[in-house]
């Protein structure tokens, strides 16, 4: 496909532009340049202390020094073990500035995934904080993998006071106990220096600035490798789709309601705040009823989220003792979101939400709905700008499938990773060239593209039901039961079945109070789906339906646990 047949051109808004300039950036400029437009301007507010540009560029330029006095050469790997707190981009932005790699990882991994990720990457330092949730898991690692020495901050001192009084005290079960141990390197003593970080030669299109892995649904997490100019640009794409600052108020404010190490958040919710000056809201972990609070006192303007936080806010019981019309903009991603959730959670907050698409390999975003052109429900939008999005046929990975047609969702764009970290076999299997010199990322996603280029996703390939030979798309039927008024979460997927190759179950769970029975839902559906569509097999759940860390329903996991195999 060329240019002028790009059949999104025709239809993008006029902001921002589709052929806008692109140019990458080091974020640890683009965080000193903030630092020096607004050295008193709040960058980080946690649960009440308060860090400003100028204190947080500081720390970080100490906490690179103190990398490099540990002999962290550009190129080796920093990991990050943490939840939201002010340490994140402290040692995010430290470890970019002595020119290491961060490798982010999620604090709830088990044992076993944290030392497979350990080895995998080539991993030797990770900051972390003195909780026993982290330490414990990580204190083994020490033992049983090559990794060599922590970097260990104290929780407490990231609180205000008195909380930061309190929290030894009524928390001290909480509490990891640090011995005198050359391995453990205490935070404080590491940022004892004068800042003056050695600036490394960077190569901010070829050089890797995040080893982000992958979650791991298809098998063994993989590195996607994200540049300088992956992240950097990813994020100026993004922030070009948000509306004005505020004209009433000193500045915009982002409420950081995922985890920084997810990285839909630390492109959103990090780096481009941080880009545009930004005043970062938020907690250790997603708490209901706490970022209900968060979003009435501290007024935030942006949230970005996924689906499974738009809807726990809509079905919340005391949802009328917030104020959430602070909320100007929302972008969904992680996965699908349902048309009736958006449309509640916009009526009940008057705050715009777009439903937005990526993947790690694309550092993550690559799609959004435009705010400022047509916002079509049940569309992941249109490319972001210097994104391009074929439809490729699945089959052969190469024919181009003519619009309104299914099939794999392909990416070429400077967003897009430079491959798998020590896996070429795994890279040429999604990074296939294109005949004119390019290269294309092959998502494993089915969808299809109308006439103005909106893209709307069908399914996972993986995920894709085949049940007496016939195709049937989990997603599709979601978003039919979603219909009903009466549920608040679902999940379908196929199981195996001697005589049909598969079959079709829903898994439920209504909203409180309400009722439905199974033969109810199935005439519900009745001129919603084909009956090859319709689940064999539905079970309503009083419990909530399993999730990922970051809130995702996990198809994977039920179905695990259908088999016996959780």
């Amino acid at each position: 496909m060329s240019p002028s047949e790009y059949p999104w051109l025709k239809f993008y808004p006029d902001r921002p532009r589709w052929d806008m300039e692109l140019e990458p950036r080091w974020m640890v400029d683009a965080l000193g340049d903030s630092a020096t437009k607004h050295p008193t301007r709040p960058a980080m507010d946690f649960m009440g202390k308060i860090y400003t540009y100028h204190k947080l560029y500081n720390l970080v330029g100490r906490f690179a020094k103190g990398l490099q006095t540990l002999s962290v050469q550009k190129g080796d790997k920093v990991g990050l073990c943490l939840p939201n707190c002010p340490l994140y981009p402290i040692a995010y932005y430290g470890a970019l500035m002595a020119g290491a790699v961060v490798v982010n990882f999620n604090p709830l991994y088990a044992e076993r995934e944290l030392e497979h990720l350990i080895e995998d990457s080539e991993c030797d330092i990770i900051v972390t904080l003195d909780l026993k949730l982290m330490m414990g898991k990580l204190e083994k690692a020490l033992a049983s993998t090559r990794l060599e020495k922590l970097i260990i901050g104290r929780f407490a001192d990231f609180l205000p006071f008195p909380k930061n009084a309190l929290f030894p005290l009524i928390k001290a079960g909480e509490i990891a106990s640090i011995n005198n141990d050359a391995r453990f390197i205490k935070l404080h003593e590491l940022l004892k220096n004068d800042g003056k970080a050695v600036r490394p030669e960077i190569d901010l299109v070829n050089d890797v600035a995040v080893l982000q892995y992958t979650g791991g649904t298809t098998g063994v997490p993989k590195g996607a490798m994200l540049t300088h100019a992956n992240i950097s640009i990813n994020a100026v794409q993004c922030y070009a789709h948000f509306p004005d600052p505020p004209t009433d108020e000193p500045h915009e404010k982002m409420l950081a309601a995922l985890p920084f190490f997810h990285v839909f958040a630390m492109t959103v919710c990090l780096n481009m705040a941080v880009i545009a000056g930004m005043k970062i809201v938020t907690l250790p972990r997603f708490d209901l009823k706490d970022t209900l609070d968060l979003i009435h006192k501290k007024r935030p303007h942006y949230m970005p989220a996924v689906p499974a936080i738009f809807g726990a806010i809509n079905t919340h019981p005391k949802l009328d003792h917030f104020d959430l019309s602070s909320l100007r903009f929302c972008i969904s991603g992680g996965a699908p979101l349902p048309v009736e959730v958006k449309k509640k959670f916009e009526a009940k907050t008057g705050c715009t939400v777009v439903e937005g698409y990526g993947l790690s390999e694309t550092s993550p975003v690559v799609a959004v709905n435009p705010p400022f052109g047509e916002n079509v429900a049940g569309s992941i939008g249109l490319p972001l700008p210097g994104t391009v999005i074929e439809i490729i046929d699945p089959e052969d990975k190469t024919t181009p499938m003519p619009l309104g047609e299914r099939g794999e969702i392909c990416i070429r764009g400077p967003q897009v990773m430079k491959g798998y970290y020590n896996n070429p076999q795994a890279t040429d299997g999604v990074l296939r060239p294109t005949g004119d010199g390019d290269l294309r990322l092959h998502t494993g996603d089915i969808a299809y593209m109308d006439a103005k280029g909106y893209c709307y996703i069908v399914d996972r390939i993986k995920d894709l039901i085949i049940t007496n030979g016939y195709n049937v798309y989990p997603r599709h039927v979601e978003e039919a039961i979603y219909m009903h008024p009466n549920v608040e979460e679902c999940i379908v997927a196929g199981l195996p079945d001697a005589q049909r190759g598969e079959i079709v179950k829903a898994w439920i769970k209504l909203k409180e109070g309400r009722h439905l029975s199974v033969e109810e839902l199935k005439s519900f559906l009745e001129d919603k789906i084909s009956k090859i569509e319709m689940p064999r097999r539905i079970e309503f759940r009083d419990a909530p339906l399993p999730k990922t860390m970051i809130g995702k329903l996990s198809r994977k996991d039920i179905v695990a646990e259908e088999l016996g195999e959780g």
